[in-house]
């Protein structure tokens, strides 16, 4: 069991980090897109990554966000 004290600023760190992971998530894909100059399926492949990819990868950063918090809500101790 942690701290009552180490609660909050556990939680705030983990969605520090993971809203810098989103905005990665965002800019990364679209700034490196122009170097992808092939199509797939009349559609250029760049945008399928973008469109296709960031939606997976924000699946993945609330699924994440879902077990890490149920994690550290489980060893808080309960309240008074």
């Amino acid at each position: 069991m942690s701290a009552p004290s180490d609660y909050w600023p556990r939680t705030r760190r983990l969605t520090a980090v993971l809203l810098i992971a989103w905005a990665l998530l965002t800019v990364l894909p679209v700034y490196y897109a122009r170097e992808l100059s092939f199509e797939v399926l009349g559609w250029p492949l760049a945008f399928w990554l973008a469109s296709q990819g960031q939606l997976l990868g924000f699946c993945a950063l609330v699924i994440f966000y879902a077990c890490r918090m149920r994690r550290l809500d489980h060893q808080a101790p309960p309240p008074p």
